[in-house]
């Protein structure tokens, strides 16, 4: 499960990195929440495009969005049966770039139970990308929404110490073959694996990720022995994961 990452390298490192032809030009990230407009690369063409989508994946069947739940993690295991994902893993593959992302540790019970957060990145601080799927939405009156999710999977090695859930993150080699058109959900299924024990480093930091509007490097900083924990929310369930949508 990811429910906040971040993305605070120059936007020309990112270009170089994932090959695309457009331009932008965005501030560093270090608190990208869902609901918010988030880069995503898809193929156009023979080359990569880079746009903004809505974080929350919307089924193109859907007719009033307030009806469906949000959907900022789909279950990687089930995406080619759900009929809510099935056609956005057939058609509509995409990546999300990031170089961190935070997930949360529950502990305790009772007035007892505390939230831990922790920071995920590469320990050479670059980026990765997240497989995730895309869908427009056509609202009522008309108007069309990109949206998109990230991939999940069971979490494994240390990562499954924080949560049972795990971002699926590509390697740069199989970039093509998750973006490939032409490519099956039989044959990017192999691609749907939680990342490797190495990857990714894990650093234990502050409540202050907590808040939306906290926004800044320091929410990257280690934690010190003092730091004060956050107090454990009641998490929402949710029909894909549990979202821990008390923490946005």
């Amino acid at each position: 499960m990811c429910g906040r990452y971040a993305i605070t390298l120059p936007p020309e490192a990112m270009r170089a990195s994932f090959g695309y032809r457009e331009q932008p030009n965005f501030p560093p990230r270090y608190n990208i929440a869902p609901t918010q407009p988030v880069p995503v690369i898809r193929p156009h063409g023979s080359a990569r495009q880079f746009l903004l989508m809505r974080w929350g994946f919307i089924p193109g069947w859907v007719r009033d969005a307030k009806d469906f739940p949000l959907v900022i993690n789909i279950r990687g295991e089930s995406a080619a049966e759900k009929p809510s994902f099935r056609n956005a893993l057939a058609r509509r593959r995409c990546l999300m770039p990031a170089d961190a992302f935070y997930e949360w540790r529950r502990s305790g019970t009772g007035k007892q139970a505390r939230n831990d957060a922790f920071l995920f990145r590469r320990p050479d601080r670059g980026f990765f990308a997240f497989a995730a799927l895309w869908e427009t939405w056509s609202a009522p009156d008309g108007s069309e929404i990109d949206t998109v999710a990230m991939l999940t999977g069971p979490a494994s090695g240390p990562m499954a110490a924080i949560h049972h859930r795990a971002p699926i993150i590509l390697a740069a080699h199989d970039h093509d073959a998750w973006l490939d058109p032409g490519a099956t959900p039989q044959q990017t299924r192999r691609l749907i694996e939680p990342p490797p024990d190495d990857l990714l480093e894990i650093v234990a930091i502050g409540p202050a990720i907590n808040k939306v509007a906290n926004d800044g490097p320091e929410l990257q900083e280690p934690a010190s022995a003092a730091a004060p924990a956050e107090p454990a929310r009641k998490v929402a369930k949710h029909p894909e994961d549990d979202p821990q949508g008390s923490l946005f």
